[in-house]
């Protein structure tokens, strides 16, 4: 069977039973009706040489192996839909309209609140999307415009600057430390409370290639999110990871080991080359540079 052009609002339904995992929690997400779902889904499979997207079971709609490869176009389409919608929310030479951030959880949730706050009173007509990610959002399908990372893109399409690094050290809470004792050594931290990861990610292979291995067994608080590893070592669950600049800020917080633990991860600030031009992309892209690099400055 032929291959048509299917319409633009079938894709759009597709992915948002890939995403809800039934008819009516789809249609209530995009304010249709489900026999409404039902006919686009059908249509979408006819249009697509007769493709069957998704099985019926008792936890709801299935997607086949085509529909989870197809999965990924779907979402670029929506991120790219997104984003032509965000361009043209406000004129390219002013300040004003929609901008899409990415940064990662700790950054993100701890650090550019207020550093954003700032710039909204300066300029009232900008709002602003943020995504707290650890992953590396991809701008050139511009799942984001501007984003906060770790790592150095590779990407020739993109512009980024070094804005510098961030200390990261030891903490636990001063009430933790007076119950546990404040550790000399690394040897002495096996009478400790340790919190850390559950799954292992490139950052703990970094250091274990820099000579820091940790064993996850010994763990007794495992999260992968950053942020409820911070929230633990504020309760007084143990000894953790955090910025040192964002653990000076707090009073209940004490650094252990500093001389023997202290990993400095660069930050990026990164954008797509095309938005360049664009005022209020620039003027954000500005203002989170001086910010930024005032923060990390400080945490040196």
């Amino acid at each position: 069977m032929a291959i048509h052009e299917p319409a633009w609002d079938l894709y759009r339904s597709f992915r948002a039973v890939l995403r809800a995992g039934s008819l009516s929690a789809a249609a209530r997400e995009l304010g249709l009706t489900q026999p409404t779902i039902g006919r686009h889904i059908g249509e979408l499979e006819m249009a697509l040489g007769g493709l069957t997207l998704f099985t019926r079971s008792q936890q709801g709609l299935i997607p086949t192996e085509t529909a989870t490869a197809l999965a990924p176009h779907a979402e670029a389409m929506a991120q790219a839909a997104a984003a032509f919608i965000r361009t043209a929310s406000g004129a390219a030479d002013a300040i004003a309209g929609t901008i899409r951030l990415t940064a990662s959880v700790i950054i993100g949730g701890e650090v550019l609140p207020p550093i954003l706050a700032a710039f909204r009173r300066r300029h009232p007509a900008v709002d602003v999307e943020l995504v707290l990610s650890n992953r590396a959002d991809d701008l050139l399908l511009r799942e984001a415009d501007i984003a906060v990372r770790m790592m150095r893109p590779t990407q020739a399409a993109l512009v980024a600057r070094e804005l510098g690094s961030v200390k990261l050290g030891l903490h636990a809470s001063a009430d933790y430390l007076a119950a546990a004792g404040v550790p000399a050594t690394f040897d002495d931290l096996e009478g400790h409370s340790l919190i850390g990861f559950d799954q292992e990610t490139p950052f703990i292979r970094r250091l274990r290639d820099e000579g820091i291995a940790i064993d996850r067994d010994r763990l007794a608080f495992r999260s992968d999110s950053d942020l409820a590893q911070l929230a633990a070592i504020r309760a007084g669950f143990g000894i953790g990871v955090c910025q040192t600049e964002l653990a000076r800020r707090d009073a209940r917080l004490v650094r252990v080991l500093a001389d023997q633990f202290v990993i400095d991860l660069p930050v990026w600030l990164v954008m797509h080359e095309d938005l360049r031009g664009v005022r209020r992309m620039r003027a954000m892209a500005d203002h989170l540079a001086a910010a930024l690099r005032d923060y990390l400055t400080s945490s040196q």
